[in-house]
């Protein structure tokens, strides 16, 4: 088994450059399936979920070639199944995609229910209703969904809750819809915005993205092109939120700093000290952290996928802070595992509470998600002592390079493998 050491209490300082977003990257792979073209997909990160879903996409006929470690060239041509294999599905959350991308294309598609982190509920409902209003039969049997349409026709689709998965795969699927449909109550996550710039460069017409309400022109076939993939938020909010935990001084590069205005404010409300430029954000850590409330919420909201980060800077605060997970209600499951760490926080439903500044202390912990593995990292780093890290195999899905970018900033962190 692989294990993360971190010998802790090492000021992080110097300047890191982000990778491509993971949850734009993992539904723009899905979509090039609909394109029937070439793509060229620049800024991909060299994770796990990217290299499982390539996988998939070959294991249905597609030709995929890495120019350079970020730069995919995808043939979609020759698609000859539309059935994706059952292990390869489960490998992650975003397999769901091609529901969207196969049903759009071919008018068919036989997708095994996801794998992925297990965070609490994640239906596919909102899914299968906005296919349904376009015109296909879903049946669900022997954890398969199995999407039929003679031909798929525009609709008005209202999402009961702003889900980005569902607002993701039906754009993909509507692309080719007879019409115009509407998507109301729409998620506005930069990745779905970005999903819907590569859409439209490879030829759809999708407005509104970024916004509540998202129209698709249907068009009867895209063509290939070249795109690139925004940077990743989660990324770019995990290392400002570790800068400020070890009272470090690190620059973030190559990045948007408008999707970073949530934590941002918060950090600067802990006391943290945050300048900007164009592409970069400094976080200089400050000597004492002040308490505050984060909620999570969709976007623009405080992001869920940086919940336990938060939280594990929130147990170093001088006073009372809490914290509202409004996504997901299986996300505190790391805290148990951070509380072996020294953590002093308590579950009370959706919200934590964690009173006065806890010192942390070296251990040994297992990551049981994505970002639980980032949050114990995170805590590691300000620790006493060594801690020791398994499951690190989550981390690989979402964060390139973890171990050296940290190290590139002065981190005392290396993988290594044990017995047990």
């Amino acid at each position: 088994m692989e294990y993360i050491v971190i010998n802790g209490q090492n000021p992080l300082k110097g300047s890191i450059s982000i990778s491509g977003a993971k949850n734009a990257a993992v539904a723009i792979l899905p979509a090039a399936i609909a394109s029937g073209g070439v793509c060229v997909i620049d800024n991909l990160p060299q994770i796990e979920d990217v290299c499982n879903l390539v996988a998939a996409m070959e294991s249905m006929g597609a030709k995929c070639k890495f120019e350079n470690p970020d730069t995919l060239v995808v043939d979609t041509s020759k698609i000859t199944g539309h059935t994706l294999d059952d292990k390869l599905a489960k490998n992650t959350r975003a397999s769901y995609y091609f529901m969207g991308a196969l049903l759009g294309r071919f008018k068919y598609a036989d997708v095994p229910l996801p794998g992925g982190c297990d965070l609490g509920s994640r239906p596919i409902d909102y899914h299968l209703k906005g296919f349904a209003a376009l015109g296909a039969t879903c049946i669900q049997e022997h954890g398969v969904v199995k999407l039929r349409a003679e031909k798929l026709r525009g609709a008005n689709i209202y999402l009961d809750c702003p889900s980005v998965g569902a607002t993701i795969n039906i754009m993909i699927a509507a692309v080719f819809a007879e019409g115009t449909t509407t998507i109301e109550n729409a998620a506005k996550e930069p990745h779905i915005v970005d999903t819907a710039n590569f859409l439209n460069k490879i030829g759809a017409k999708i407005g509104g993205a970024g916004t509540g309400t998202i129209r698709i022109v249907g068009v009867p076939a895209l063509g290939g092109g070249e795109y690139t993939v925004i940077p990743d938020p989660i990324e770019t909010g995990t290392y400002m939120i570790a800068a400020a935990i070890t009272g470090g001084d690190v620059t973030v590069e190559n990045i948007i700093p408008k999707h970073m205005d949530s934590l941002t404010a918060k950090l600067r409300e802990m006391g943290c000290t945050i300048s900007e430029g164009g592409d970069w954000i400094r976080v200089q850590g400050a000597s004492a952290l002040r308490p505050c409330e984060v909620k999570t919420a969709y976007y623009p909201g405080f992001p869920t996928d940086l919940q336990p980060q938060m939280a594990t800077l929130l147990c170093r605060a001088q006073g009372t802070s809490t914290i509202t997970e409004n996504i997901f209600e299986h996300r505190y499951r790391y805290i148990g595992e951070l509380k072996r760490l020294g953590a002093q926080l308590k579950v009370e439903g959706r919200m934590a509470v964690t009173k006065g500044f806890c010192e942390f202390t070296g251990a040994r912990v297992i990551a049981s998600d994505l970002r639980a593995g980032a949050a114990l990292v995170i805590a590691g780093l300000c620790a006493k002592g060594q801690t020791v890290i398994g499951g690190v195999s989550h981390l690989d899905r979402g964060y390139e390079r973890f171990e050296e970018k940290f190290r590139s900033l002065g981190a005392d962190i290396t993988r290594i493998q044990r017995d047990s």
